[in-house]
């Protein structure tokens, strides 16, 4: 699949992500919503069978009333007043829990009045009736009834509770079809969702597949890709070995053979050294011999100042020939270090490193006393690796930190290391005089170095240092600037196995 098809299948799933997510939360705040409607219609109904159930009530306890009355004026008996005396006291903490019930609704509270002004009369009426019998007077007890019969207060309170039950049966029937098509809308909602989440995971379930079939065979593909890979990499890795192998070889050759010319051209120069002078002797004794006289002896006549000014030239001339000669020597000798070392088998072994570079120290206090300079040694993680090549990299650059200090400084040079997933990283800084940012990669060329050139050396040994790091299996960098010192850092791997051995890198 291109990178194209991988994006569009990606956005895709993302999409349907998306879409689930957000048919899940409108399915879960439809449901919470529909849910808490049908809750809060079922509420309202309870209330409705609650204020119809306090009005029968209250009714109830006005004919408990009406009839303990009755029985105690016509029997006098103290059982009919007490049951009049219980129903009258229940009747007002009654009535007024009906008037909290119904105060959400102005229907019932006009009703309420009608029938707390009815229930209060005939509670006064039956207070008078129960005080004529108590007198003795059953007479205008009687007429009283009477009275209250034909004043219709008993209708009355009958009627407005009547009313009262009515409304709210009509509220129950409203209220129980809301309360009704609420849980039928919150179980639709709840349904349809069930089967959107079905069709949903059956569609996850689908991609899911066929993501990991689409994995299995890029699996298979990468498989392939790596075993061609693998072997690609094995003969590309055997021919770059070849050719840098050959190329060592053609190293060692051209220099080994650019040394006979080398030492010819040495030897040539030499007799004519010699020969030059003796030159100049004869021209010496040839100028000052007297017309028809014995020759001079050439060792006693001075020369002529041309003749003087011309010998020494000529020892000016030669003298720079011997010395682009050494230094060629000296560059020839060094390609001759390279490729040998190039070729060497490193042997792996366990190293103290902080022993290992106490030692390379204690070799190069002499120059460090002389340059005024302090060598600090940090703690240091030991590794296991090759040994000369350790002591060819840190002598070289403990060496150079020594020779680029600043003149009149005193030098303070610091080693220290750590180490990271696997890997020993050792830093060596200086207060040296620094190098120019635009240089930190040319120092690593061969025969290439920065800065003032008011130092021996060749160009070779931060070449030879890094080529003999990646050998290791590492890494090196350099951090400076000028005039502020120099810290170069090497990374290598604490444990250098047989697996990258003697590997070109």
């Amino acid at each position: 699949m291109t990178a194209e098809g991988r994006r569009r299948r990606a956005f895709g799933q993302i999409l349907l992500f998306a879409a689930g997510l957000v048919v899940l939360t409108a399915i879960s705040a439809g449901s919470v919503y529909l849910v808490n409607e049908a809750r809060n219609d079922s509420k309202w109904v309870v209330h409705t069978i609650e204020v119809e159930n306090q009005v029968n009530a209250l009714l109830l306890e006005v004919r408990r009333a009406e009839s303990g009355a009755r029985g105690y004026l016509l029997t006098r008996e103290a059982g009919f007043r007490t049951d009049h005396e219980k129903a009258v006291a229940a009747i007002i903490p009654a009535l007024d829990r009906l008037t909290r019930l119904i105060g959400d609704n102005p229907a019932q509270r006009q009703n309420i009045e009608q029938l707390s002004a009815a229930i209060e009369t005939r509670l006064g009426q039956f207070a008078r009736e129960i005080d004529f019998v108590g007198q003795g007077q059953p007479e205008k007890a009687t007429a009283l009834v009477s009275e209250a019969a034909s004043a219709g207060t008993t209708i009355a309170i009958g009627s407005a509770g009547s009313a009262m039950i009515r409304e709210e049966e009509r509220l129950f029937q409203l209220r129980t079809a809301n309360a009704d098509r609420s849980q039928t809308l919150a179980a639709s909602l709840t349904g349809i969702g069930s089967g959107l989440v079905v069709v949903l995971a059956l569609i996850s379930i689908w991609l899911v597949r066929r993501s990991a079939r689409i994995r299995d065979e890029a699996e298979a593909q990468l498989r392939d890709a790596n075993v061609n890979l693998e072997a690609t990499i094995d003969e590309r890795t055997a021919d770059l070995r070849e050719a840098n192998d050959e190329i060592q070889r053609f190293a060692y050759i051209v220099s080994h053979d650019l040394r006979s010319p080398l030492v010819n051209i040495m030897g040539f120069t030499s007799e004519l050294e010699e020969l030059g002078k003796d030159i100049f002797r004869r021209i010496g004794a040839l100028t000052r011999v007297p017309a028809g006289g014995p020759p001079v002896e050439a060792a006693e006549i001075p020369l002529d100042d041309a003749d003087k000014q011309l010998s020494a030239d000529f020892s000016e001339a030669l003298g720079f020939i011997k010395s682009s000669i050494a230094r060629m020597d000296r560059l020839i000798s060094a390609i001759l270090n390279l490729t040998r070392e190039g070729r060497r088998e490193f042997q792996p072994e366990r190293i103290d490193t902080r022993d290992f570079i106490e030692a390379i120290v204690s070799s190069l206090a002499h120059q460090a006393a002389e340059a005024q300079a302090e060598i600090h040694i940090e703690p240091l993680p030991n590794i296991v690796s090759d040994r000369l090549a350790l002591e060819q990299i840190f002598s070289n650059l403990i060496d150079n930190a020594i020779k680029y200090l600043k003149t009149g400084v005193p030098g303070e040079i610091r080693i220290r290391g750590r180490t990271k997933l696997g890997y020993a990283i050792f830093d060596i800084s200086d207060n040296g005089r620094g190098i120019d940012p635009r240089d930190h990669q040319r120092i690593f060329d061969l025969f290439r170095r920065a800065g003032t050139q008011d130092k021996p050396g060749q160009g070779i040994g931060l070449a030879h240092v890094r080529a003999l790091v990646r050998r290791l299996g590492g890494t090196m960098s350099v951090s400076s600037e000028l005039n502020a010192g120099s810290t170069f850092t090497i990374t290598l791997p604490i444990n250098w196995n047989a697996s990258n051995r003697n590997a070109d890198r």
